[in-house]
């Protein structure tokens, strides 16, 4: 894949490799599953997609094919505007990973469309159980932005850590809200924060969606094909994908030890949100009855996470 070489930043070593890494259209049943487990996390609240992005090793390309789309985009925009022609936009566009970004998009659309029918009505029916596979999924993934620093581990990363897990934890202690009939410029704004939500792992988007009270409107639009909503809110996920995709690219490329530091804490805060024991509103309880099957269910979640890690890991000494 293709990214400005010129970029300044303590690890060049990353930025090199990540650049010098491209993908064939052969690879893109492999990359659509890739996309789909993103798209299946994206579907229960409380798991970041960006978390499981980071699990099968398509962060970081993802991340710059998004900020490449992005920065097409507004080359676009300004040669109309200059009417100087949309040339050097188009270049752009022929510059990004299109065999990753499509196999990866498509995937997770299609994925996140069936989870919201499987996925969600089995964590209302057995939440205890279905949270508890999740728990385990997520806590062992918090190793990965761990390996993924440059440097060693320093006093200012635990830091980082910390607050960052402070921030996930409040942020997955949001009441959920409740709107039955949201207005078109909510459904944008909701939209526009909780795209961010999939980029940022330990953020979930469907809890983001959960505390603004549009997760059940979102699925009901789906279900019942109100286009104008759709649109309404696949444009605020546009605007706001493209509002921060080009910032966190530069924190990967150019703080990424502190990024991946803030990154794990706000995995370790959004374990909050899938502790298997809680009340209907959402607070945090003891638990109850017999906790082996939780813990069983949890560890079968943690062996699901750290074979997708071997597995991503031979891939890449292979590569």
């Amino acid at each position: 894949m293709t990214t400005q070489q010129s970029t300044p930043g303590p690890n060049p070593r990353h930025v090199a490799s990540t650049a010098d890494r491209r993908t064939s259209w052969a690879s893109a049943p492999v990359n659509a599953l890739r996309g789909g487990l993103v798209g299946a996390a994206e579907s229960v609240p409380g798991i970041s997609g960006g978390t499981i992005a980071l699990v099968v090793g398509l962060y970081d390309d993802l991340i710059d094919a998004a900020s490449q789309v992005v920065h097409a985009g507004r080359q676009l925009v300004a040669g109309v505007v200059r009417k100087q022609g949309p040339a050097e936009g188009l270049r752009t566009l022929r510059q990004v990973n299109w065999p990753l970004l499509v196999p990866v998009l498509v995937g997770m659309a299609v994925v996140l469309l069936l989870s919201l029918k499987l996925i969600a009505p089995l964590l209302e029916s057995n939440p205890v159980p279905t949270r508890s596979v999740f728990f385990g999924m997520i806590a062992v993934s918090i190793a990965v932005p761990l390996r993924l620093m440059p440097e060693r581990f320093r006093a200012v990363d635990g830091l980082l850590l910390a607050g960052g897990a402070v921030v996930g934890f409040l942020l997955t202690s949001l009441p959920e809200a409740e709107v039955s009939d949201p207005s078109l410029w909510y459904v944008f704004l909701g939209a526009a924060v909780a795209i961010n939500a999939l980029v940022l792992p330990g953020v979930s988007g469907s809890f983001v969606l959960l505390a603004m009270g549009l997760y059940i409107p979102v699925q009901h639009a789906i279900d019942d094909r109100d286009l104008g909503f759709v649109a309404v809110f696949a444009l605020g996920a546009v605007v706001g994908l493209g509002s921060f995709v080009k910032l966190l690219q530069w924190l990967l490329h150019n703080r990424r030890q502190v990024t991946m530091a803030v990154l794990a804490g706000l995995m370790v805060g959004s374990l909050r949100a899938l502790w298997p024991w809680q009340s209907e509103a959402n607070e945090l309880l003891a638990p109850t009855g017999s906790v082996l099957g939780p813990i069983l269910l949890a560890l079968a979640g943690a062996g699901v996470v750290l074979t997708a890690m071997v597995w991503e890991a031979r891939g890449q000494r292979a590569a």
